[in-house]
């Protein structure tokens, strides 16, 4: 059985800071520990001064999303597969788009087996900018043999898509775990067929905060409807995720998982 922890979104230094020092606290407890890195460079995408410190923490995979193209620091880390095991969106049609959109693994359990383990990143295509459906995308790549359990980190908005995406590939997958939202959802459970859903892990970053941001840039463009630059918020941070049990591309178990600094 496998057991994998999920971290929801790494928003800036306060993000990088909270998971640095956690996440090498917590890594013995799993065979697998999956981040989503898509805000981690100062609240937008990732750069390799993130990668590196996400992955010196304890990370075996990260994860990306809609502002996977930030930085150009991006496209020779996803060229740099054996250093850097980043997972970008599976459903960027483009051909010439580097990197990987999911990647196989062969995890070393605490009992001392071995698990296959398939790492997914899609898209949502309602609020975001256009995409190829991920559904489709989804069911093209279950067609392959040879992936083992299934993990799928959803980056989308609307709630509805995210549900439809796990109620479609239910029994098919072992998880379907939301991000982009940054705001832990109450509805970890296991659908029918076993696949363990969440509709979004929340983030890991500054909790005085909207979403990641320091309040008065929002605040800002909300009142006056004019655009205002967001700037990481400072002040104590927070670790949110998901811990799913896994067997044969079924869940055992799900649930959700919450650090939070003091001060």
């Amino acid at each position: 059985m496998l057991r994998v922890l999920f971290v929801g979104d790494v928003y800036g230094q306060p993000g990088r800071r909270v998971l640095g020092a956690q996440l090498p606290i917590l890594r013995p407890q799993f065979d697998f520990v999956i981040v989503n890195g898509e805000n981690a460079a100062g609240g937008f995408g990732l750069h390799r001064e993130a990668a590196e410190a996400i992955l010196e923490a304890g990370a075996d995979c990260i994860t990306l999303g809609n502002h996977a193209w930030h930085h150009k620091d991006i496209y020779t880390l996803l060229l740099d597969e054996d250093r850097f095991p980043i997972v970008r969106p599976l459903n960027v049609s483009d051909p010439g788009t580097p990197g990987v959109g999911w990647r196989t693994f062969e995890v070393p359990t605490l009992d001392g087996g071995r698990e296959r383990l398939t790492v997914v990143n899609l898209l949502g295509r309602v609020f975001m900018e256009p995409v190829s459906n991920p559904f489709q995308a989804l069911d093209e790549l279950l067609e392959r043999p040879d992936l083992g359990s299934v993990f799928v980190d959803l980056h989308a908005e609307a709630t509805s898509e995210k549900a439809a995406l796990a109620w479609h590939a239910d029994g098919r997958v072992a998880a379907v775990i939301g991000t982009h939202t940054h705001v832990p959802t109450a509805d970890t459970r296991i659908l029918p067929g076993g696949t363990a859903f969440q509709t979004d892990a929340g983030f890991t970053g500054p909790s005085n905060s909207i979403i990641g941001a320091a309040p008065e840039g929002p605040i800002q463009k909300f009142l006056t409807e004019r655009p205002h630059r967001f700037t990481v918020a400072g002040g104590p941070a927070e670790l949110n995720g998901v811990i799913v049990q896994i067997e044969g591309n079924r869940a055992h178990s799900v649930e959700r998982y919450r650090y939070a600094e003091e001060g």
